[in-house]
C-alpha cells in the first residue's frame, strides 16, 4: 500500500514538472515578442520597370496613287507578301465632268499632233531639195516630237480614267497596288467596293493595309522618371508578356528617349527594348508587356529583408539577438544593393546571424 502511494507521488511530480515546463516555455514565449530572421546569401538585382506593348520595328501604310474603287483584293490580314506582289485593283470612277475634260483635251492634242506631224513631213521633202536651212527642220523635227509625247500621254490618260490601264505591252500601267516591302499584313482599312482617294502633296490618301516585318519585332515602353537616371543603352531587360505569363523573353536597351513626357500626372520617358532571344515564343504585334531592365547584380551576397533595416541619420542598424544570453543589441550595418524587398549587407553581420524583427506597431 505505500509503495502504490509513493508511485502515485511520482507520477503527480512527474506531471506538475511537466505542466510546469510547459507553462514556463508558453511564459518564455510570450516575454520574445518578435520574430528571428537569419542572415542569408544569394542573388540582389535592381531593376527598372518598363510598362508597354510588342510592336513592329518599323510599319508601313500603304497608300494608292491612283483614285477609283476597290475591285479585287488579293491578300488579308495575316498574310505574307512579297515586295511587288498585287494587293488590290483598282478600278477608275472618274466624274463626268473629268471624263469630258480628258476627252476633249486628247481631241485637242489629236490635231495639235497632226498638225506638226503634216508640217514635220512637208519640211522634209524641203529640207532633201535644200528649200529650207537643216536649223529650221530641226526646230521642226522637236516641236513633233514634244506634240507626239504630249498626245500620247494625254491617250494614256484617258484610258487610265475609263479602263484603269494604259501603255505598250511592254511598259503596262496598271491601276494596281502592290506591296513595297516584303512583309505581314496587320491591318486592313478597305473592301470590295470602297472609295480610294489618292495620296498626293496636298492630301494624305485613303489607307489600304498596314505592312510590317514580323521578324523585327521590339518592346516599346515608359520608365519612370526615378529610375531613367540609372539606365544605360546596352543594359539586358527581361519580358512579361501579358498573354503569356509563363513566358518571358530576353532583350536589349537599344534607345532611351532624351524628352520627358506626361502620363496619368506622371513624368515617363519612352525606351525601346530590341529583342535578342525569343526562346521559341510566337510574338503577335500589341502584345501588352512589361520590361524587366537590369540596372545591377550583385551575386552571392549577404541579404536581409529591407523592412528589417533602421535608418537614422545617415546610418544604418538592425537589431541582433545573441545567440548565447539571448540580449539583443543594435549595431550599425553597411548596405549595398537593394530590389526593393532585400538590401546587399556589406558589412557588421555575418551569414547565420539572427537579426530581430519587430511586429508592427498598432495604429492609435
Amino acid at each position: 500500500m505505500k509503495k502504490g502511494k509513493i508511485l502515485l507521488i511520482i507520477f503527480i511530480v512527474i506531471v506538475l514538472a511537466f505542466v510546469g515546463f510547459r507553462v514556463l516555455y508558453t511564459n518564455n514565449g510570450e516575454e520574445k515578442p518578435y520574430e528571428i530572421v537569419k542572415v542569408g546569401k544569394g542573388t540582389i538585382v535592381e531593376e527598372a520597370i518598363a510598362i508597354g506593348e510588342i510592336t513592329p520595328k518599323n510599319d508601313i501604310q500603304v497608300k494608292s496613287k491612283i483614285s477609283g474603287i476597290v475591285k479585287e483584293k488579293f491578300v488579308e490580314v495575316g498574310d505574307f507578301v512579297s515586295k511587288g506582289d498585287i494587293m488590290v485593283k483598282i478600278i477608275p470612277d472618274p466624274t463626268p465632268r473629268e471624263l469630258t475634260e480628258a476627252k476633249r483635251d486628247l481631241e485637242m492634242k489629236e490635231v495639235a499632233y497632226e498638225n506638226a506631224k503634216a508640217k514635220f513631213d512637208r519640211e522634209k521633202k524641203l529640207l532633201k531639195k535644200q528649200l529650207i536651212s537643216p536649223e529650221k527642220f530641226e526646230q521642226t523635227r522637236l516641236d513633233f516630237l514634244q506634240k507626239k509625247v504630249s498626245y500620247q500621254l494625254t491617250e494614256d490618260r484617258l484610258s487610265l480614267i475609263k479602263y484603269g490601264n494604259a501603255g505598250s505591252k511592254n511598259e503596262k500601267i496598271e491601276s494596281v497596288v502592290r506591296a513595297p516591302i516584303s512583309g505581314t499584313i496587320l491591318e486592313k482599312f478597305v473592301d470590295i467596293g470602297d472609295p480610294v482617294v489618292p495620296l498626293t502633296s496636298y492630301q494624305p490618301g485613303t489607307p489600304l493595309f498596314t505592312i510590317a516585318r514580323m521578324d523585327s519585332l521590339i518592346f516599346r515602353g515608359a520608365v519612370d522618371e526615378i529610375d531613367i537616371g540609372k539606365m544605360e543603352i546596352g543594359k539586358t531587360a527581361e519580358i512579361q508578356i501579358g498573354a503569356l505569363p509563363s513566358k518571358n523573353i530576353i532583350g536589349q536597351v537599344i534607345r532611351i528617349s532624351p524628352k520627358a513626357r506626361k502620363e496619368n500626372n506622371s513624368t515617363v520617358f519612352d525606351v525601346e527594348i530590341k529583342i535578342t532571344n525569343r526562346k521559341d515564343v510566337e510574338l503577335r504585334a500589341g502584345y501588352s508587356a512589361n520590361a524587366k531592365i537590369i540596372i545591377n547584380k550583385a551575386e552571392d551576397v549577404l541579404f536581409i529583408p529591407e523592412r528589417l533595416i533602421t535608418f537614422r541619420n545617415d546610418s544604418t542598424f538592425v537589431e541582433l539577438e545573441d545567440t548565447t544570453t539571448g540580449k539583443i543589441n543594435e549595431i550599425p550595418i553597411e548596405i549595398g544593393l537593394s530590389d526593393g524587398i532585400n538590401a546587399e549587407v556589406k558589412s557588421g553581420v555575418k551569414q547565420g546571424d539572427f537579426i530581430v524583427e519587430r511586429p508592427p506597431k498598432e495604429i492609435e
